[in-house]
């Protein structure tokens, strides 16, 4: 039997790459954003998904992303009053990669209710978690400024790594410095990048794929010894096999079982064909401990 539908509701987008069913009884709400190529325009996890962004990238076409026009936005906000919401948290991308939260924030100035948004500075599960955590404590019934402050503190104590095969993607698509792309790029080096103070920055060199694939796990297991109750994802492109190869890595060094999910399609089209990511967040440590209204 589902549970009452919360007077908060929190609102996501679909770079979070939630699992299925994630935004069920009451979970996140997902906007899309959109993914490109000259005049045409999909939404991601509507009308396109990460296989067919995987396909198109290999066949040599480009593709570029958009944030969700205001309406997308505003139309959430509606649907939600109407259905019962007294307050809306929306919890979204870093603001240093997209525009995202601020058109959130734009077409919550003209919502009919109370619109707060996160920007969770992160991507990926490290803002899935985030916004799953916001739901759980809206189901909870905790009031807007308690939602907004859990989704903040996971976000915060999240790290997101991860291995691409070309950093072009990346560095056409402005996510990479373009000295940062060239130390990276070095002949025969597979970069190893990370999410950090909202933007990627490349961390470390490795020569080979499988000392690359290493030294991910061991970087996701040292970050998850130090959560009082870690959070692990494993996000890929075109890439299942690696995904739950490292996924049973990861479950067997941390005792904790990975969601499993493709790189949204928008993280996609930046990142390229052959991604690989981890994140891990601490689920713990939740310091609100008010009762619920």
């Amino acid at each position: 039997m589902s549970r009452p539908t919360p007077t908060v509701r929190v609102v996501t987008d679909s770079t979070a790459c939630l699992p299925d069913g994630a935004a069920d009884d009451g979970g996140p709400v997902v906007v899309p954003l959109r993914v490109l190529a000259g005049e045409r325009s999909w939404r991601e996890g509507v009308d396109i998904a990460p296989p067919e962004v995987a396909a198109r990238i290999g066949a040599g076409e480009r593709l570029t992303t958009s944030q969700p026009p205001g309406e997308d936005f505003a139309a959430v906000f509606r649907e939600l009053a109407s259905d019962g919401a007294r307050a809306v948290v929306a919890v979204h991308l870093s603001g240093g990669m997209s525009g995202t939260a601020d058109a959130a924030a734009r077409a919550g100035q003209r919502a009919m209710l109370p619109v707060r948004v996160v920007d969770s500075r992160t991507v990926a599960m490290a803002l899935g978690f985030a916004a799953l955590e916001a739901a759980r404590c809206a189901a909870e019934g905790h009031d807007a400024a308690h939602v907004a402050a859990r989704a903040q503190q996971v976000a915060a104590a999240s790290e997101t790594v991860f291995l691409v095969e070309s950093l072009d993607h990346l560095r056409r698509g402005g996510r990479l410095s373009g000295p940062a792309a060239v130390l990276g790029g070095a002949l025969g080096v597979r970069p190893i990048l990370a999410v950090r103070d909202g933007g990627i920055e490349l961390v470390q060199r490795v020569r080979t794929r499988r000392a690359a694939t290493d030294r991910l796990i061991d970087l996701a297991v040292r970050r998850a010894a130090r959560c009082d109750a870690p959070g692990v994802a494993v996000h890929h492109l075109g890439a299942p096999e690696r995904a739950a190869e490292v996924a049973e890595r990861l479950q067997e060094r941390t005792g904790t079982t990975p969601v499993v999910t493709p790189v949204s399609a928008v993280l996609g089209a930046h990142a390229g064909p052959g991604a690989l990511a981890v994140v891990v967040a601490d689920l713990g440590n939740h310091g609100h401990d008010e009762p619920p209204l």
